[in-house]
């Protein structure tokens, strides 16, 4: 794996079996347009360390997203402080270790996490999670985070709603738009930034909380608030080796493994647990409406900083958004630049989640949980079954693996059906035993394993590691 250097010839996925490699020269050039998409990153223009994917996957969350996790376990749901703090870090830590495997592939075959998703669906049948994950990444996540920064903005400004969202939508399309090294430099600057302002505020509104204070818990909120913290985590996921695809093939994998989980981690999880405090103290109504009733704990000073660290944060978070979505398009085949015809329709979609944000986050979150993790069975079941499958696997178009689309379908739809638990849909699980909560994405992953393994094992198929003529 990771053979290619920037001579080696560069072959039409379609025709002959090959490594498709990124032409053009980029190197460490910050201020640079970076080219290509989502072909093979040649080896001399390999650079970066480890550590800088602590920043990586820390800045992004250091956001009233984040927060608002913990907030909407608290407020919304009804969970007590330490409960609520419990299904918080559960939730996280899944997603951190996940997000530590699934960037170890990234220096090997130096390609985004959608391409290496082809292992496991083919090239075609890749078209439902690279879909799915353009879909969330470039509209979703974007619509979320752009909100989150419009709202922090206009409680800090007192300019209007939209204005806001058009100035924190315009500095992360600019960021995003020159690519890799600088997504990586704004994060390394905005980290020592958003941490020392927001571990400053989660001190003040951690001593201030009420951890014992009476609550209403509705029916199963703990695996509701559980799939909510999960989803968030793992919405990170389908973009892991994307950042770490610079990195050279042999970069340690402890390191690698251990910083970006450590990374998502911490900031997750703390940061959601500052958001179960603040529902402590907050009436439900002030808690749930964005970030002023958060700031409100604060002194003048302090909230004034936190407002404008939320705002740093989102578009942290929304050039990772952004870069990522591109590399998903690209990823089915479709290159498609960041025009201002897409930015437009994700301001759209931004600006309708200004209004009733609360309950279409907690349903987002849900949803991004349902299609991940039958995702996620299907690339850890491949990759237990594939243990070093060859480069040239993720580039030819003749290359199926149907058994990876048809099981993700097969989870999602049977998972969905029976224990979705959230205001659009409510399975039939929930509907009758109230106390299930929702366990959707723990059944959607048990269901596509048994089905990808199943398949496999009846067909005898699954453990090719190379393109057979």
């Amino acid at each position: 794996m990771a053979t290619r250097d920037q001579n080696a010839p560069v072959s039409d996925p379609g025709a002959e079996p090959g490594v498709l490699v990124r032409e053009g020269t980029y190197g460490t050039r910050v201020l640079e347009v970076e080219p290509g998409g989502a072909e093979f990153i040649p080896l001399n223009e390999r650079h970066g360390k480890p550590l800088q994917l602590f920043w990586t996957w820390t800045s992004p969350n250091m956001e009233f997203a984040t927060i608002f996790v913990g907030v909407l376990g608290v407020a919304g749901f009804g969970l007590g402080f330490w409960e609520a703090a419990l299904a918080l870090v559960l939730g996280s830590a899944i997603g951190g270790l996940t997000q530590g495997i699934l960037s170890l592939r990234g220096p090997k075959y130096g390609v985004p996490q959608m391409v290496l998703s082809r292992f496991g669906f083919g090239y075609w049948g890749n078209i439902l999670p690279a879909g799915l994950n353009s879909v969330t990444a470039g509209i979703g996540w974007f619509a979320v985070n752009s909100v989150s920064g419009a709202l922090a903005l206009n409680v800090l400004t007192h300019l209007p709603q939209v204005l806001c969202l058009i100035i924190i939508v315009a500095v992360q399309l600019v960021v995003a738009f020159f690519g890799y090294n600088l997504v990586h430099v704004f994060e390394r600057y905005a980290f020592p930034i958003l941490t020392i302002i927001f571990l400053i505020a989660a001190g003040v509104i951690l001593s201030k909380a009420h951890p014992g204070a009476p609550h209403k818990t509705i029916p199963g909120a703990f695996l509701i608030e559980l799939g909510a913290s999960f989803g968030y985590a793992v919405g990170w996921n389908p973009y892991a080796s994307d950042y770490t695809r610079y990195l050279k093939p042999d970069t340690s994998k402890k390191a690698i493994a251990w910083w970006t989980g450590a990374g998502l981690f911490l900031s997750c999880a703390v940061l959601e647990i500052v958001g179960a405090a603040v529902g402590t103290v907050v009436s439900p109504g002030n808690a749930l409406a964005g970030p002023g009733g958060m700031t409100s704990l604060l002194a003048t000073p302090l909230a004034d900083l936190t407002l404008l660290a939320i705002a740093l944060g989102a578009v942290s978070a929304n050039v990772l958004n952004i870069y990522s979505g591109a590399l998903s398009f690209t990823a089915i085949g479709i290159k498609l630049p960041l025009t201002a015809r897409r930015a437009i329709v994700a301001l759209f979609l931004a600006w309708s989640g200004l209004h009733d944000a609360g309950t279409k986050y907690e349903n987002f979150l849900l949803i991004i949980a349902y299609w991940i993790a039958p995702w996620l069975a299907v690339y850890f079941c491949d990759l237990l079954l594939r243990r070093n499958p060859h480069e040239n696997l993720l580039f030819s178009a003749r290359r199926e693996n149907w058994a990876g689309p048809v099981a993700m379908l097969i989870g999602m739809g049977i998972s969905i059906w029976l224990f979705s638990n959230q205001t659009e849909y409510i399975g039939v699980v929930p509907t009758h035993i109230g106390s299930a909560g929702d366990l959707t994405f723990e059944a959607g992953f048990l269901i596509t394993a048994v089905v990808y393994l199943g398949w496999h094992a009846i067909a005898r198929t699954g453990r090719e590691t190379t393109l057979t003529t």
